[in-house]
């Protein structure tokens, strides 16, 4: 299933969704990299700040998403990035012509079939001393995702909304340890759980709704094509983050698990 994004809903949370991104490059420490590659770039300023970090480097973004590319090029208005339109699952990473110093995936893999034999391929290409750095979220069985699917077996078109709601998933820090140390890295792993204080304004009814409807309601959203089945359904799941998801006096808390892995090439 091919799923449209919105960049713009996405980037309504950019400070957010950004924060795991710099904690996850924080523990990079490649110095003057020639090529580094950002698989799964989204909608562009995480990969702009990686040529910001890097000036001297050829910095290559890969996406699968059309609008998101749109609007990542729309940021490069000094054509500092090479973006590329690809499927991370067919992508070949011969086609970059060279062996990559850093490569990075922040919240993308969870999308993509079998990530885990990819990422062998991908550490595999590496430049001598070469980095891999991967961020994941951790949160499929959260109350946002559980009452999504909860809210999908109710609906009429149960059976379509059940297969959408179906994630590859992302592993456990070990998981992604033990790859990237049989291939000869060396490896940090971890996990961290944020919370999130989201609209401590009051001017959204369901920010929670607000911030699910950028990223993992996607792929729902595009099999409720009718504006009268999508309401009704966004009506449903909608009481049920706000009684899982209560307002306090600092605003709606949303704890979002991720998780980590960097690795250093021997």
């Amino acid at each position: 299933m091919t799923v449209t994004w919105d960049p713009t809903r996405y980037g309504q949370f950019s400070s957010e969704r950004s924060r795991p991104f710099v904690d996850l490059m924080a523990r990079v420490d490649a110095q003057e990299p020639g090529l580094v590659v950002d698989l799964g770039c989204g909608n562009g300023p995480l990969t702009l700040s990686l040529a910001e970090r890097w000036p001297q480097a050829r910095v290559v973004g890969v996406d699968s998403s059309v609008e998101m590319l749109d609007a990542a090029r729309a940021l490069d208005t000094d054509g500092r990035v090479d973006w590329v339109e690809a499927d991370l699952a067919d992508w070949d990473i011969a086609s970059l012509g060279a062996a990559p110093d850093v490569i990075v995936s922040n919240a993308a893999l969870q999308w993509v079939p079998r990530h885990l034999p990819l990422i062998e391929t991908w550490v595999d290409a590496l430049a001598a001393d070469g980095w891999f750095a991967l961020q994941v979220p951790g949160n499929y069985d959260a109350p946002t995702h559980a009452l999504m699917r909860e809210t999908a077996v109710d609906h009429p078109r149960s059976g379509e909304l059940e297969a959408a709601s179906k994630r590859f998933g992302a592993g456990d820090p070990s998981t992604y340890l033990q790859v990237l140390t049989a291939h000869g890295l060396a490896v940090d792993a971890w996990e961290t759980t944020y919370t999130h204080v989201l609209d401590p304004e009051g001017a959204s009814d369901n920010p929670v709704l607000d911030w699910v409807s950028g990223t993992g309601l996607r792929p729902m959203l595009e099999v409720l094509e009718d504006e009268g089945e999508r309401e009704a359904f966004l009506a449903a799941y909608a009481a049920k983050l706000t009684a899982a998801y209560p307002r306090t006096p600092a605003g709606v808390l949303l704890a979002f698990r991720r998780v980590f892995a960097v690795g250093r090439k021997a």
